[in-house]
């Protein structure tokens, strides 16, 4: 207002101003906030003094009603004064109030007797629908509050239900608790969700390992690694010497001593934890807890001899000297530098945990798949840590595609035709109809799951093809979308893999796309029980998850398209099947890829 208002004036400043805007966001990732301030008829000074910076050695820590701590960060730049509000964390007390009013002891025998009408059932519904990730709104805890002893009679409910308790209210805790023997029995994805690190409370991680006793040893054995990891959530101290203050870990040492193979992977993945500096003591205090019981059983002593003579044999060959250089010690290998064909049993230096993640939700995949009667000639073989750098491997024997196409004029059909030969088998250009069904499926398979877990750094390397037409994955150094080569396509598709079902017109390739659009869908189904599985899993040491542990379980959240109905996402994949296989500089890659494995050999 200091100056006379001029139109043209005006115009010319707006549009540099503007063009300065673009400018800047352009080269910054920052976000600008621009304010209009008022206009009065007269002058007025705008000031504001310069404030003191809070005398505090830390943020201040507020602790909500919800039981949620709250820090304000105060991020460090060079010449910007900044304004701590204590207020900004604090919860509305007006609120609080009224959420407390809301759910009053008082209004419990009511409670017991309400129900819902169509319009609340179908909000509640909507609710229950919720990934495992989505945030409750007030409005929405207070309706499952509300409506609690109506939802008993739902298992899906509980975990929802669980989320809308004040676990900081005594009242409100007493109250969770004593409906938890009310509620109908839960199923093993909701249980694993509840031994996570957002339910701290006892009766309810209780509960949730109740129902995990009624799994069997083989399903038991499918989400160890995840229960192990759930142990860090537990409250075991390092000096107690006692199993029972943690149900979940009394319930594993019960059931690892009664089966071999379940203890065997339970004391190996105790071990990979021992070496962790935070949690290495408590892991190392079950570790204790679980040999010493073993000597209960009439086995005992046999089975804590086998796996002291195991890791003597890990240790032995932690420091195996290599066989052509007999004086030449191996301490590591490099990981770039490492063709993953060749690996054999024991790994040690490039060990990775993704790998054992992801062949372990693989597996599952394949037992979801298969419940549906759908058999996609998955190939899960197995991993074991023996540490946090190295483990066992098992022994495969496939041929990689780049060696198969070297070596057939970059044919994988003439390939598979070498091997099962069948001149009678137009329809399928002179190769045995089952391996050419193996080959489209297992195809299928891995697309679709390497996209649902964000598999990156694919090459014709890490592609391995079995004469029995047997394709899959290996080395899973880089997951969750993380890629060292730029611009990576949704899945590994490339036009040989198509060549292969005898091209994009064949009757095989749309077979393909069919088995990818039903195991999508199929899998969306389990997407619940995968991202527990994956949130379990957010303090491991994974690189790919500790880069952005908040969001690891989002991006694969995000793949399942939950927001989408099956025919929009049978859509939604055959347009990340086009655009895979269209993909133009996944080529180029490959290529630059080719020359260098070529000069490296």
């Amino acid at each position: 207002n200091d100056m006379a208002k001029l139109e043209w004036l005006d115009n010319l400043a707006f549009r540099q101003i503007e063009k300065i805007h673009k400018q800047e966001s352009s080269k910054s990732k920052n976000l600008y906030l621009y304010i209009d301030l008022p206009k009065f008829d007269f002058p007025v000074v705008f000031s504001e003094p310069d404030y003191p910076l809070p005398s505090v050695a830390q943020p201040p820590t507020v602790v909500n009603s919800h039981g949620h701590t709250n820090t304000i960060t105060t991020p460090s730049y060079p010449n910007i004064t900044l304004i701590v509000d204590p207020e900004i964390a604090r919860e509305n007390p007006v609120e609080a109030k009224h959420r407390r009013l809301v759910r009053s002891h008082r209004n419990g025998p009511f409670d017991r007797d309400l129900k819902p009408n169509a319009k609340i059932r179908d909000d509640l519904n909507g609710i229950l629908k919720y990934p495992p990730t989505q945030p409750l709104s007030s409005e929405e805890k207070d309706l499952l509050w509300k409506f609690r002893f109506y939802l008993t009679r739902d298992k899906k409910a509980l975990t929802k239900f669980l989320k809308c308790v004040v676990w900081t209210d005594p009242t409100e805790v007493k109250q969770a608790v004593e409906l938890l023997p009310q509620w109908v029995d839960i199923d093993l994805d909701d249980a694993l969700e509840l031994l996570g690190a957002n339910f701290e409370n006892r009766a309810v991680r209780g509960y949730a390992v109740g129902q995990l006793k009624k799994a069997d040893d083989e399903e038991l054995l499918l989400y160890l690694l995840q229960l192990v990891q759930a142990l860090k959530f537990e409250n075991i101290s390092d000096k107690s010497s006692s199993s029972h203050e943690s149900s979940l870990a009394e319930f594993l040492i019960e059931r690892a001593i009664k089966n071999p193979i379940l203890g065997n992977n339970f004391y190996w993945y105790l071990m990979v934890e021992c070496d962790d500096k935070v949690v290495g003591k408590m892991y190392g205090k079950i570790t204790y807890q679980f040999m010493t019981a073993m000597k209960e059983i009439p086995t005992g002593l046999e089975r804590r001899d086998i796996l002291r003579r195991q890791a003597e044999l890990i240790s032995a060959l932690s420091s195996i000297s290599k066989e052509i250089h007999a004086r030449v010690e191996v301490t590591g290998i490099i990981p770039e530098q490492f063709i993953p064909v060749k690996t054999y049993f024991y790994t040690s230096g490039w060990w990775r945990v993704s790998d054992q993640l992801v062949i372990q939700i693989i597996t599952l995949m394949d037992r979801l798949l298969r419940k549906e009667n759908l058999d996609l000639k998955l190939t899960p073989y197995k991993v074991l840590p023996t540490g946090s750098n190295h483990g066992v491997m098992q022994f495969i024997t496939p041929s990689s595609l780049a060696n198969v196409l070297s070596e057939y004029n970059g044919s994988l059909l003439q390939f598979l035709k070498a091997h099962h030969p069948e001149e009678k088998a137009v329809g399928t250009y002179g190769v045995s109809p089952a391996v050419m069904d193996t080959y489209v499926k297992s195809c299928a398979g891995y697309c679709v799951i390497t996209y649902l877990l964000g598999v990156g750094d694919r090459h014709l390397d890490n592609l391995l093809l079995s004469p029995d037409g047997n394709l899959f994955h290996v080395d899973f150094g880089f997951i969750l979308g993380r890629d060292p080569k730029p611009f990576p396509p949704p899945m590994k598709l490339c036009k040989e893999m198509v060549e292969a079902m005898g091209g994009a017109n064949s009757i095989h390739y749309q077979r393909f796309k069919s088995y990818c659009y039903i195991a999508f869908n199929i899998l969306r189904k389990s997407a619940n029980l995968i991202l527990n599985l994956l949130a379990l899993m957010v303090d491991a040491n994974i690189t790919d998850i500790k880069i952005e542990p908040d969001k690891a379980v989002w991006k694969v959240q995000e793949k399942f398209r939950l927001d989408l109905t099956e025919e929009e996402a049978i859509k939604y994949f055959q347009n990340l099947i086009n655009d895979s296989v269209s993909a133009l500089f996944p080529q180029v890659i490959e290529t630059i890829h080719k020359f260098a494995q070529y000069w490296r050999r």
